[in-house]
């Protein structure tokens, strides 16, 4: 399972935090709103160059005390989607995985040994040999 580059992370909040957060993304670190699928709870993704960043979530009720404060989790590209499910299997690792809706985009999540939720995107137009 080929790891290419950082491709975002996630940060959870409350409703209440998600405008002082997009506004430091968007104000003082230059990121721009852009393009979200359908998903149940307030947010936004933050681009630079034409690439989301940043994906802020609203989906706490307070806000975040776990282990990695509001670091929800880390996403890398990935390449090979066939080959990492055969790779965690075959290793025991276990997985989650979950289609982005109306995005050409696939998700395969794993844990890191300190708990941190650790994702693999993978693009589906790449996976069907169609080089975006």
């Amino acid at each position: 399972m080929p790891v290419s580059a950082l491709h975002h992370y996630t940060l959870r909040c409350t409703e209440s935090e998600l405008d002082a957060l997009f506004e430091f993304y968007t104000k003082h670190m230059g990121l721009t709103n852009g393009p979200r699928p359908v998903i149940p709870f307030p947010g936004y993704w933050l681009y630079s160059q034409g690439q989301p960043i940043v994906h802020l979530a609203a989906f706490l009720d307070a806000p975040a005390d776990s282990h990695t404060g509001p670091l929800d989790h880390i996403s890398f590209r990935a390449h090979g989607l066939a080959q990492t499910r055969a790779y965690l299997s075959a290793k025991g690792i276990p997985y989650e995985e979950a289609p982005v809706p109306g995005w050409p985009l696939h998700q395969v999540f794993v844990r890191d040994p300190k708990g941190l939720k650790v994702e693999l995107t993978f693009s589906l137009e790449e996976e069907a040999g169609h080089k975006s």
